[in-house]
């Protein structure tokens, strides 16, 4: 998957927004105003950042050795840096996905709500 794949899929999910806070080399996306992915544009290999469980981030990271590493200026416990190139998309999906929810179930009741009430 390439990042261009990656962020065709991002966007796809209800309710987000992408933008470039950091610079024009840091691509962020938020649903409902919280970061739930954010891509390096020019660092090559593609790496992504997501959000994940501390156990899962483990496993990920021992299984996947080298290709997901502790997030890269992130809390270490909660996020990962993946390597695109050298990941299965159907797992960067299954992250990304795992990345949304993590994000939406801390969402507050009121996000909740407008979340919900959106068309995707």
């Amino acid at each position: 998957m390439n990042i261009e794949e990656f962020r065709n899929y991002c966007i796809t999910k209800k309710g987000v927004t992408e933008e470039l806070p950091f610079g024009p080399d840091t691509l962020v996306f938020k649903v409902m105003s919280k970061i739930f992915a954010l891509c390096a544009l020019e660092r090559l290999p593609s790496q992504v950042n997501l959000k994940c469980d501390p156990e899962r981030s483990v496993e990920l990271r021992e299984e996947h050795d080298g290709f997901i590493i502790p997030g890269y200026h992130m809390s270490k416990t909660h996020w990962n840096t993946l390597y695109l190139d050298n990941l299965p998309p159907k797992l960067i999906i299954e992250l990304v996905d795992l990345s949304y929810d993590l994000v939406v179930a801390k969402l507050t009741q009121k996000a909740k709500t407008e979340l919900n009430a959106l068309r995707l």
